[in-house]
């Protein structure tokens, strides 16, 4: 192929050949043709680019049986005042999943809800919808710690520009998520969870189960967006949990994880974005999990730093599980705040712009993305 300085021609592995003019390629890449991520780093930095076209819609091989539900919950963590922002995450899992499968609501707080946020959510499914507050001995301090020195803690990170530290809501609901959520009275009878924040966006349908894909396949952790971690919220989780993986040495598989969570014998920051996630109980409610929560509990790293339930689920992962019992999930669209993950291959009537995904942001985004399909042995598609 000669390259032209005004465009060029794309072709697919089936011969079928496209002009792009250069003029045209960010009218082209935000009407529906997307580029993978390897195509879109060799267009910047060659002179001899290939993208291939990819349709709006691509077959996907993922099948469940269409009469089979698991024992599994979409599971919501939200205050009266999200009501909004949950109602329009609702109506887009509706849309794009759970108005074919139906499977039940589960939202808690640390305060009763009230009647018109019943009212209004029960209001916009047909599926069930269950209400749980959490017990207080879930959303404080624990026993051993002070509030004075927890208040302290919180001054001293807020001055050293900490994100979210200064909240105590946000140090109580990452305790939480971390080790209490799988806990829940109302949650026993589930074997999966399905992750929903408000105001979060579904961009693609979704034509299969990912609860009985999961159960079928043994996968215990699913995702869709991967990051590196704010150092300045952990700095001690790593060395805390090392010291529990000396301590537990002979309760670790030796196959494992450990490789997309560390680069030599450090922390690479690496964490799965758990404001989407869908998991297995089992893998929360094993000892193993258990032991490591409070392990980490006991350090206080919850209130005198401001560890996320993201780096916990993930080095718990690393360490307890295998590349075959974590799932990323590159089909479904997503996006919470300003992050987004939007498939350029596996597309099923979406409704983003590949481009825009994170993987495709900066090296400090798609590091992680490129080290996980590394290690699981895949190729670096979105």
């Amino acid at each position: 192929m000669q390259w032209q300085k005004w465009g060029f021609i794309a072709c697919t592995g089936t011969g079928i050949c496209a002009l792009v003019l250069l003029t045209d390629f960010a009218t082209w890449a935000t009407q529906g043709e997307y580029v993978h991520n390897r195509l879109y780093e060799h267009f910047l930095q060659t002179d001899s680019p290939r993208p291939i076209a990819i349709p709006k819609r691509s077959p996907l091989m993922t099948k469940t049986d269409p009469g089979r539900r698991a024992k599994a919950a979409i599971v919501v963590l939200a205050r009266h005042s999200d009501l909004r922002g949950v109602l329009l995450s609702m109506q887009r899992m509706e849309e794009r999943f759970n108005g074919k499968y139906q499977y039940p609501y589960v939202f808690l707080n640390e305060e009763e809800f009230g009647a018109d946020f019943k009212q209004q959510t029960s209001a916009s499914t047909k599926s069930h919808t269950m209400y749980g507050l959490i017990p207080n001995e879930h959303w404080s301090l624990p026993s051993w710690l002070g509030q004075e020195d927890f208040d302290a803690a919180r001054a001293r990170m807020k001055k050293a520009g900490v994100l979210y530290a200064d909240k105590a809501s946000y140090h109580f609901m990452c305790r939480f998520y971390s080790g209490f959520f799988h806990q829940h009275p109302l949650l026993q009878e589930f074997d999966y969870y399905w992750r929903m924040e408000p105001d979060v966006h579904y961009y693609c349908d979704l034509d299969y189960d990912p609860f009985v894909f999961m159960e079928d396949r043994g996968i215990h952790y699913g995702f869709v967006i991967t990051v590196v971690e704010l150092p300045k919220t952990i700095p001690s989780l790593w060395n805390t949990t090392r010291s529990f993986m000396d301590k537990y040495a002979a309760s670790l598989p030796e196959q494992n994880l450990m490789d997309f969570v560390t680069s030599g014998n450090d922390y690479n920051l690496c964490h799965f974005w758990s404001n989407f996630e869908i998991g297995s109980f089992s893998f929360l409610r094993s000892k193993e999990y258990q032991a490591y929560f409070d392990h980490l509990d006991k350090a206080n790293g919850f209130f005198m730093e401001r560890w996320g339930d993201a780096p916990v689920h993930s080095l718990a992962a690393a360490m307890f599980l295998n590349k075959s019992q974590v799932h990323h999930f590159q089909d479904i669209g997503y996006r919470h705040n300003s992050f987004t993950h939007c498939p350029a291959r596996l597309r099923n009537n979406c409704a983003c712009d590949a481009m825009k995904s994170v993987d495709f942001h900066t090296p400090s985004f798609g590091v992680c993305h490129k080290r996980w399909s590394d290690v699981a042995g895949l190729p670096h598609d979105l």
